[in-house]
């Protein structure tokens, strides 16, 4: 299918999302599934559509920014988080500031929030938690999951933070509140400064390696001294040095200065 180009400036100018940092076959290849599905052939047709539907606009971004989430993912990475990290950023600290970076529907900061109540008032802990998708940040505030979202979740934290509501799940007020949600283009928009802790688990492998060296480069900027970057499971960061980064355990790199 021709157009993909002139597609890709487009969509730029509407709604800032630069498609060339994304892997160019696999995001062509979805692209172009999603024109075929809602009966166009031509990206400028599709494109056309976009200008006028809001909600295959909106469908279009929740197809690109693909949200596969749940609490806990990767259990034995959490336990390194509770086990070794953050007693390390807690030694000479009483507050953390923590970003919970492409956050999807909400299961990565809320889970942060429960495990750091393991050694911190509640009151005293204070997540930023973004995504370029609207759609996923409203229901991460919603706050309502499966029961299969939580099958990796420790069951003290099912019982103390989680009322059920038919075959339902909706997490308690009190962590809900320990979370800043908002809209962030990983791409185009200033990160947080100051983090002790940045997540930024399996996004990461969808963008080109230029694009990933760039938010590497950003991720290192944005850390505190001594600050730790927590990457997904399929996101090892080659030759981590080049981007003043160590690493301190698999997954996890700390910040060099």
């Amino acid at each position: 299918m021709e157009g993909y180009n002139v597609f890709k400036e487009k969509i730029y100018k509407m709604i800032g999302i630069n498609l060339s940092s994304y892997k160019e076959r696999q995001m062509k290849r979805r692209i172009e599934s999603l024109i075929t599905r809602n009966s166009y052939d031509t990206y400028e047709k599709y494109f056309e559509a976009l200008t006028k539907n809001p909600k295959l606009l909106e469908e279009f971004v929740n197809y690109l920014t693909i949200n596969v989430s749940e609490f806990y993912r990767n259990p034995q990475q959490w336990n390194t988080l509770e086990k070794e990290v953050f007693p390390e950023l807690l030694k000479n600290k009483k507050r953390l500031k923590i970003w919970s970076a492409a956050c999807s529907t909400g299961e990565e900061p809320y889970s942060l929030v429960m495990l750091l109540t393991k050694f911190l008032p509640i009151h005293e802990i204070n997540i930023i938690a973004t995504d370029i998708d609207k759609g996923a940040l409203a229901k991460a505030n919603m706050g309502i999951y499966s029961k299969k979202s939580l099958d990796n979740l420790p069951i003290e934290f099912i019982n103390k933070y989680f009322e059920k509501i038919s075959e339902s799940y909706k997490i308690s007020d009190e962590i809900k509140k320990r979370i800043s949600f908002k809209q962030h283009n990983l791409l185009e928009d200033k990160y947080p400064d100051d983090c002790d802790l940045i997540i930024c688990r399996n996004v990461m492998i969808y963008f080109t390696e230029e694009t990933k060296a760039e938010m590497y480069h950003k991720f290192y900027k944005s850390l505190n001294n001594n600050g730790i970057l927590f990457v997904g499971s399929t996101e090892q960061i080659i030759l981590p040095h080049r981007y003043k980064l160590a690493p301190i355990k698999t997954f996890f790199y700390t910040k060099m200065f």
